[in-house]
């Protein structure tokens, strides 16, 4: 079980036992995953801080953005695609609610951080989450970031213009990339400079 557990998630524990404990419940033993998903928590997200802090221009959309990447709705499908719900070690008779699901790749963070330090963790946690998700909606601004980043290349630069009326606002924005001008139409500037940026990321990817 524990050589499948490693499988799944793509490390390998020098300290088996902590991986077993990451998949222990409270049902099944004493030395079970609570404490692990207390520190695994914490850690879980200063690493996604650490990922995020330059694509959000304020405090509170930062926080808005971690939340939505840390909560138990973005963790529980991350978990069950690595197979970590079916992983877990219960009592016979233990029908584990939903929250086990998400707390046990919390305490696997910790493990991992345990076992191999925080460059395992950071390999984990980066290699799992899908940060161009925000609240359902493809973070296709942080997505052309990255890409840029990657080339070597500065942030794009969004210029944008209110094309609407007193009565009801739309705004233009427009980013210049690859030689090209890319324009997304919306009722706030940022869903419009998601929508630019969708274009630019279309454009490089067909050509």
């Amino acid at each position: 079980m524990i050589s499948e557990a490693e499988k799944a998630i793509g490390y390998t524990f020098k300290d088996k036992s902590l991986l077993k404990r990451a998949l222990t419940l409270a049902s099944a033993s004493e030395d079970n995953n609570q404490l692990l998903e207390f520190f695994g928590d914490a850690i879980l997200e200063f690493i996604v801080s650490e990922r995020i802090f330059r694509e959000e221009s304020s405090e509170g959309a930062l926080t808005e953005r971690r939340k939505n990447l840390v909560a138990d709705s973005a963790l529980t499908p991350v978990s069950e695609k690595l197979g970590l719900d079916k992983l877990l070690i219960r009592a016979k008779k233990d029908n584990f609610n939903k929250k086990a699901i998400p707390s046990a790749y919390e305490a696997v963070v910790a493990a991992i951080y345990l076992d191999g330090g925080m460059d395992a963790a950071k390999k984990f946690v980066l290699g799992t989450l899908d940060f161009k998700k925000v609240k359902g909606v493809n973070n296709y601004k942080g997505a052309l970031q990255e890409l840029l980043q990657s080339k070597g290349e500065q942030p794009p630069e969004y210029m944008s213009k209110d094309i609407g009326t007193p009565q009801k606002h739309r705004f233009s924005v427009t980013v210049k990339l690859f030689g090209r001008k890319f324009t997304g139409e919306a009722e706030s500037i940022k869903n419009a400079e998601q929508l630019a940026a969708k274009k630019a990321l279309d454009y490089y990817d067909k050509h």
